[in-house]
């Protein structure tokens, strides 16, 4: 190709690439200065539902259509969020393009020999030409970039407060016992009798030592319910005569009710005949233990005093809070952490054993991920605005066993086991990795970038195959012993909270707007899928070959575990639902938005 050829393609290519920049750049200026005109999370219409519900705070269909708006803008934020980003990487892509072609057309021209008839100082000329053309195009490349950063984060600070049916610190913060038990002399006595942490708080450390030392076996922890998802994180129970029927309102089949001390969407833990809820609102955080036979309270205690922790808790949404991660036990001890990054244990008896504080998490919604224990160690997915992070700490002691970097964004999601031929593994999701790590050493095993967006949902395995899904991403199934290779992808149905369960060669999974899909897990096939009339943010459960998920209304919607998809029955809890139910022997129960419940026959 000769000179004059090169110089006409460059001359192209710059035309094309500047044209290209000042699009994209006038784009980037333009978002940039519609967002600083018109807040995207600030509407007037959503303001004046709120002044609505304040005036009528029991019209339900109005708390649900500021939900949908609620929704509605966080997914234009995000929107937004990625026109941005995608549009700051064009724009330096095309800059990079005219600026190499710049040079190369100078190059070029200062090698051809200048007419007779040039100009008195055509160096001159030019140098001035390129320099006008260089600082105009510098301006609008940085005014862009400026305008790319600039954009506010809005959602970092967004706090609806439209959910909650009272404000804060308007819950009573008083047991109210629905059975034919007083405990409030039981818990007096009962408190008097074990909080010897502050009295003795080296007795307590010893005796904790002491305690760990006790061996628990995989059959253990089979038989109670010890942390999200049950078993190895994995949402299947081994319980057997679990409940189909009951109703809330009536006392059907509810053996006992409590209302709760504090709000939180934590699940119950079960050790023993011991039960374990967690809560918090902006002034305290609590653990509360009762026994799960009679619903009496035996010991509440609060999560204080704890250095590092900040003085004010940080800015949460309403449908997330302070307390929504779920809590893990070990028969020894019971740990839980809270939004504020506070960590703590307390024996089964309420004394507390050891608490720290990891950092306030950086999460515009609130802190969720919840905890899972293996072999002396408590599993802390800890995943921020300000990196990902993975911790191991003694169950004994909470020193720290390992603590990892990670590349990947903020998450919601919980980690999960893995036993692959013998070998744990710890499977955790995010954007962008599904990720799995060996619990001893905290050694990354492998990883698979396939997610994107806000990932809340956990994974899910079924013989050697590990399942994710996220909202506006897909569903994926990668094989863990082939270090998390691809074997089947779907964007049909895709989760946004609730995590899948996979059981007998088939994946459950549920949406937000109320879809209750079921996989094959092998294939990716679509066997059934069923619409209900409300979403769900909690996760399915297999219990007796029976697929138990509650939805947002409190219907608890019971269907065989297999391709026929039969629904079982629809009984109803009486209050919203968002926990998962855990299960015993003969009993189910599930946390509703303000109640405890046992359910049995």
């Amino acid at each position: 190709m000769d000179q004059e050829t090169k110089l006409k393609l460059l001359r192209q290519i710059i035309v094309i690439s500047s044209a290209f920049c000042i699009l994209v750049a006038f784009l980037l200026v333009f978002n940039f200065w519609q967002i600083k005109s018109h807040k995207p999370l600030e509407s007037k219409s959503i303001e004046a539902l709120v002044q609505r519900l304040a005036d009528d705070p029991k019209n339900e269909e109005l708390r649900e259509e500021i939900r949908d708006f609620d929704l509605l803008a966080r997914k234009a934020y995000f929107t937004s969020e990625w026109q941005i980003k995608t549009g700051t990487y064009l724009l330096l892509f095309g800059g990079i393009v005219l600026a190499i072609a710049l040079k190369m057309k100078t190059d070029i021209e200062a090698t051809i020999a200048l007419p007779e008839n040039a100009p008195e100082n055509p160096l001159k000329n030019r140098i001035i030409s390129h320099r006008w053309l260089l600082i105009s195009g510098v301006t609008v490349f940085a005014l862009a970039l400026l305008s790319s950063y600039l954009t506010k984060d809005f959602l970092k600070n967004y706090h609806p407060g439209l959910l909650s049916d009272a404000p804060a610190g308007e819950k009573s913060e008083e047991i109210q016992l629905i059975s034919i038990v007083d405990s409030s002399a039981v818990l007096e006595a009962d408190t008097a009798k074990t909080d010897t942490s502050k009295n003795n708080p080296k007795e307590v450390s010893t005796l904790a030592a002491s305690q760990a030392a006790k061996k628990t076996t995989a059959a253990d922890f089979k038989n109670n319910e010890s942390s999200f998802r049950g078993y190895l994180g994995q949402g299947i129970s081994y319980h057997k005569n679990i409940p189909t029927d009951w109703d809330g309102a009536s006392g059907k089949n509810i053996k006992w009710k409590v209302a709760v001390s504090k709000p939180g969407y934590n699940s119950p833990v079960i050790w023993g005949d011991k039960i374990f809820i967690a809560g918090g609102d902006k002034v305290s955080r609590l653990v509360s233990c009762y026994d799960r036979n009679t619903g009496r309270l035996l010991w509440e205690k609060e999560a204080d005093n704890i250095p590092g922790s900040p003085a004010a808790p940080p800015k949460v949404t309403d449908d997330t809070g302070l307390s929504a991660p779920t809590m893990a036990i070990d028969g020894t001890n019971v740990y839980a952490i809270f939004a504020t990054g506070d960590i703590i244990a307390f024996d089964l008896d309420g004394n507390r054993v050891w608490a720290k504080n990891l950092g306030v998490p950086v999460n515009h919604y609130g802190h969720s991920s919840s905890l899972i224990y293996w072999k002396g160690k408590v599993i802390v997915q800890y995943d921020t605005s300000k990196g990902g992070r993975m911790l191991a700490l003694d169950a004994g002691t909470g020193n720290t066993v390992w603590d990892i970097a990670r590349t990947n964004k903020i998450s919601w999601s919980s980690p999960m086991l893995l036993d692959l031929n013998g070998k744990m593994q710890i499977i955790t999701t995010a954007d962008p990795s599904v990720a799995a790590y060996d619990p001893e050493t905290g050694k990354e095993l492998w990883k698979a970038d396939v997610l994107s967006g806000e990932v809340a949902p956990s994974a899910a395995t079924w013989n050697g195959l590990v399942f994710a899904t996220n909202e506006y991403a897909k569903t994926v199934a990668l094989d863990a012993a082939k270090n998390g290779a691809l074997v089947w992808q779907s964007d049909e149905y895709l989760s946004e909270v609730s995590s899948p369960v996979a059981y007998n060669g088939l994946l459950f999974l549920a949406t937000s707007y109320g879809v209750l899909v079921c996989y094959d897990a092998q294939s990716g096939e679509n066997i059934w899928e069923k619409q209900f009339d409300k979403g769900f943010y909690s996760s399915p459960m297999i219990a007796e070959n029976k697929v138990y998920i509650i939805d947002m209304d409190g219907i608890m919607h019971i269907l065989k575990a297999d391709k026929s998809g039969t629904i079982v029955s629809e009984p109803k809890l009486g209050e919203p639902g968002f926990a998962l139910p855990v299960f015993a022997e003969g009993r189910i129960y599930i946390r509703g938005k303000n109640s405890l419940f046992c359910i049995g026959r």
